[in-house]
């Protein structure tokens, strides 16, 4: 069977950003997505498509083509004030390098990493944290099986069951469902 549209695909890989291993699936433990419902980056799908069971992978995304480049105006100082739950402020949140999800004015939910912490305000950086990197992806098809009725129906975000891992990790690479971090395939975040 090849990866095409509507197939559960269970992979292994390594991502390196920068020389370093930045995410990682097993073999024991895979990514597992329906290929074509956008839960990865589409280069990743477009790279993987047509392989097979056992085939390995070898390929490089750009920044423009990955997560983009750093957008300045992606970093906020935000007034330290909303981090006042019921009269308290929840210091244990205010930590530099901690990611939040955050609430747009337009409900739509962030993902933020506090780059410093000010007297009145905190700065945030709500650019992807792989914005700006280059992507190098290894890694072999574990399995390929057609997605069943339920699994298309399933987690709207997903287009599946919700089987997998849906670890929608501290920054990501494989797309917004991965294992270690907060997203770096490609999806829903």
């Amino acid at each position: 069977m090849h990866i095409e549209k509507d197939c559960v695909v269970a992979l292994s890989y390594q991502l390196h950003v920068d020389g370093a291993v930045a995410d990682s699936a097993t073999a024991d433990k895979p990514l597992e997505f329906i290929y074509g419902h956008g839960q990865l980056l589409p280069l990743f799908e477009q790279n993987i498509s047509g392989l097979t069971a056992g085939q390995e992978f070898s390929f490089d995304i750009s920044a423009v083509d990955g997560y983009g480049e750093i957008n300045p105006d992606a970093v906020m100082n935000l007034p330290k004030d909303i981090f006042i739950i019921d009269g308290v402020m929840q210091h244990d949140l205010l930590q530099v390098g901690k990611r939040l999800p955050m609430r747009a004015n337009d409900g739509q939910m962030l993902f933020g990493t506090i780059k410093a912490i000010e007297e009145h305000e905190v700065v945030m950086d709500f650019n992807h944290p792989m914005a700006g990197k280059d992507l190098h992806f290894t890694g072999r098809i574990e399995s390929i099986r057609q997605a069943t009725d339920d699994e298309l129906n399933g987690c709207g975000c997903c287009g599946g069951g919700c089987h997998h891992n849906h670890h929608h990790h501290d920054g990501g690479c494989c797309g917004e469902h991965h294992h270690n971090h907060d997203g770096c395939c490609g999806g829903c975040h």
